[in-house]
């Protein structure tokens, strides 16, 4: 039985990109939003996600904080994608002809140079590949978007400039993510341990709930804070942990932490991804 994946976007799109280097043979299906997939994979256990968490240029992903508590899917694992960008204009169009360019914001943002070396008024849209597509359709030589080269080639479109990223090493962390836990068995490999939690409403509840990892010797990679709902008083936190679950000293970091915190979920236990240890 072959993958099942559902992602946000189009064909050629960055999440389609990560998914082949994943899944090289899954059946893919593509939703019109975030939530459509999280659905899906709460619906039915076949399905897993990839779904865009962060880039590198762009910090984190909208939305994606707010579903994964709301749908409580499990991380399966990371996945680390190299993000090349391309400005793509219809067949026969040049730069120079071209007035606006069409992309998801996070690709807009980390591609600012060349959208004010050349005063294009951006259009934001749901994804990179549907904005080829939408453009692709309109046939028009003033319009462009800011797509893969694999957006390119599904569309028809013409290449006007490769790699116009701000900055390279532009990198896109992915979570492969389902209905069902599936934590990996404790072992000497290296592991992530990511959470969500909200603190006890008490002065310094943060210090004292982060005390117990800096006691046990527990690297934390990442904590964030968002909002709760519409309020303005309380913020729930994520954590990426370096560690397994099972391990005696992340289980006293997470006891710790769980006497100064209202809830506390942890989202999965995973097999860091080799991108980390680079230099």
């Amino acid at each position: 039985m072959s993958d099942r994946i559902a992602l946000q976007g189009e064909q050629g799109c960055f999440s389609h990109l990560a998914s082949l280097e994943i899944y090289p043979n899954a059946e893919i299906k593509f939703c019109s939003t975030f939530e459509e997939t999280f659905q899906l994979a709460k619906e039915n256990s076949r399905y897993k996600i990839v779904i865009p968490i962060e880039n590198s240029l762009a910090g984190r992903v909208a939305d994606i904080h707010y579903l994964i508590p709301k749908y409580k899917l499990q991380v399966h694992a990371e996945h680390f994608h190299k993000v090349n960008h391309n400005l793509l204009g219809i067949k026969g169009s040049k730069i120079k002809d071209i007035k606006t360019v069409m992309s998801h914001a996070q690709a807009i943002g980390q591609c600012r140079k060349i959208i004010l070396q050349n005063n294009l008024k951006t259009i934001i849209s749901a994804d990179t590949a549907g904005s080829a597509k939408y453009i692709s359709e309109k046939n028009d030589k003033s319009e462009s978007a800011i797509a893969s080269e694999l957006a390119a080639k599904i569309y028809n479109l013409e290449i006007l400039k490769s790699n116009v990223e701000d900055e390279s090493g532009n990198i896109t962390r992915f979570f492969i993510m389902g209905k069902d836990k599936k934590h990996p068995e404790l072992s000497d490999k290296k592991y992530i341990t990511s959470c969500i939690f909200k603190l006890k409403s008490i002065p310094a509840a943060l210090y004292k709930a982060l005390g117990g990892f800096a006691t046990n010797g527990v690297n934390l990679c990442k904590l964030e804070s968002f909002s709760v709902k519409n309020t303005f008083d309380q913020v729930n936190f994520y954590i990426d942990i370096e560690g397994h679950i099972e391990s005696p000293s992340v289980q006293k970091a997470l006891e710790e932490l769980g006497f100064h915190t209202q809830k506390l979920d942890v989202l999965g236990v995973y097999e860091a991804h080799p991108f980390r240890f680079k230099n």
